[in-house]
């Protein structure tokens, strides 16, 4: 999935915490993170922290990556 926007971003983590099996409380007992975070990370507010959502990518196994366009 193409990420443009923090949208796309919370689609895709939402869809993979999911596919997992997962809660946003599990997610938060495992990773520290508030389980307000992670609601807000998958509604694609755009003041969520980057390095909190690349470690929640990262624990759901997604890789994010940056190319330039051709």
């Amino acid at each position: 999935m193409k990420i443009t926007n923090s949208i796309s971003f919370g689609e895709m983590i939402k869809k993979r915490r999911k596919q997992l099996g997962y809660t946003q409380k599990y997610l938060s007992e495992f990773t520290g993170i508030s389980v307000s975070f992670l609601s807000d990370l998958e509604n694609g507010k755009k003041t969520i922290e980057l390095d909190k959502a690349l470690t929640v990518a990262n624990l759901l196994g997604l890789d994010v990556e940056l190319n330039e366009r051709g």
